[in-house]
């Protein structure tokens, strides 16, 4: 197989790559990224003899239907905006790809990749993306569902924790600022339940929740949760429902004011030429860099509620991914680059088909992919109790 990585330098990139040139079966590894010195910033991580580097010059659009063209299979690691033309090259190419970018933002171009016969799978990587396999795996044990409560986050371990934010970049820090400028969607009582970003750190929006070995992590919403609920037929009655950020205490204390005095707005400043969030970024940014012996840990849990044969139960999914200290590699780019890679491998061997934007909750077998994290090292434990 030969396999793209769009973005393959970044943080998650070459954890990609790396996986890829590691995975029996995949001969060469197509490494796009308009960084110059790729051989650098891999050196020491994998086998350069199997990556092939690729740096863009000029537009963009007709060295992706290029690369594409010569591949079996490719992932998106690149900027966000940059999503939809490496899309529409995988449909012009009939190319399978892989992104972990939201899906809703190329809706669109559903009927064009059903057209092409060509399978474009969205949301695919740690959050949205291993959750979204393990909705699928539990819907399998319930005859209904009445809750779903998803956590995940970045966050360092305890002893890099620095305050008074207690967080550490592990990857896009505009990203992680930018993702509170998102509105989100909860459900409460069966009812939906919109919370506007402004609303976000609200304290009535915000609980705490016991992780075994770390203690008390603060969670507070950040996704639309009715939307994938809405996926699982065993769903349908859904009392509450909700996607969840996980930070250490504080995060929401400290964010709360600045984004009510606007330090988070998207507008320009006159005579400034950035936006508030921009400089934030920009200032915050390199002050809250990991040191090469400091691990972040990746935490997600989920926990479902139902019946099954007329009896209560609550299947709850637990999962902490760190860093890899011998290789750098973030347990973040882990936990993106891993399942990726996975998928991407999946659809060049034609285990996955079906033409259009697909989602991981509905056509990645979760069998086969939770055994391939396993084999990785990222293992999921699950707890089930009865009422």
């Amino acid at each position: 197989m030969k396999i793209a990585v769009l973005g393959g330098l970044g943080l998650q990139g070459r954890a990609a790559i790396a996986d890829l040139v590691a995975s029996a079966g995949v001969e060469e590894v197509v490494c796009v990224d308009t960084a110059p010195n790729g051989a650098a910033r891999l050196g020491g991580l994998t086998d350069l003899a199997r990556v092939r580097f690729v740096v863009p010059e000029g537009a963009i659009a007709p060295v992706l239907a290029e690369v594409l063209a010569g591949v079996d299979a490719a992932i998106d690691l690149l900027p966000q905006p940059l999503m939809r033309k490496a899309v529409q090259a995988a449909i012009a190419t009939r190319t399978p790809l892989v992104t972990t970018n939201y899906g809703k933002t190329i809706a669109d171009l559903a009927p064009a990749a059903e057209a092409a016969g060509v399978s474009i799978m969205t949301e695919c990587g740690l959050d949205p993306g291993i959750d979204l396999v393990l909705y699928a795996r539990a819907a399998r044990q319930f005859d209904a569902i009445t809750a779903i409560d998803s956590y995940c986050g970045g966050i360092p371990e305890p002893r890099a924790m620095a305050k008074p934010l207690c967080y550490k970049v592990s990857w896009n820090f505009d990203m992680v600022l930018m993702s509170q400028n998102r509105d989100s969607v909860l459900v409460e009582n069966g009812k939906r339940v919109d919370v506007p970003a402004g609303q976000q750190h609200e304290n009535r929006f915000i609980h705490q929740i016991e992780i075994a070995g770390l203690g008390r992590l603060e969670a507070f919403p950040n996704g639309d949760a009715p939307h994938y609920a809405g996926m699982l037929a065993a769903a349908k009655g859904l009392q509450r429902s909700g996607r969840y950020s996980l930070r250490w205490p504080g995060w929401s204390a400290f964010w709360a004011p600045l984004k009510e005095l606007g330090f988070l707005s998207e507008d320009k400043v006159p005579g400034v030429g950035a936006s508030p969030r921009e400089f934030l970024g920009r200032l915050l940014g390199p002050q809250l860099q990991y040191g090469a012996d400091e691990k972040d840990l990746c935490v997600m849990r989920n926990v479902f509620t139902g019946t099954q044969d007329g009896r209560r139960k609550t299947v709850m999914s637990d999962l902490v991914i760190e860093r890899d200290l011998a290789s750098g590699l973030f347990g973040m780019s882990l936990g993106v680059g891993y399942p990726a890679s996975i998928v991407a491998q999946m659809l060049a061997r034609g285990e996955i088909t079906e033409p259009g934007l697909l989602n991981p909750l509905l056509h990645v077998p979760d069998g086969r992919f939770l055994d391939e994290l396993a084999r990785r090292g990222i293992r999921v434990s699950e707890t089930i109790d009865w009422d």
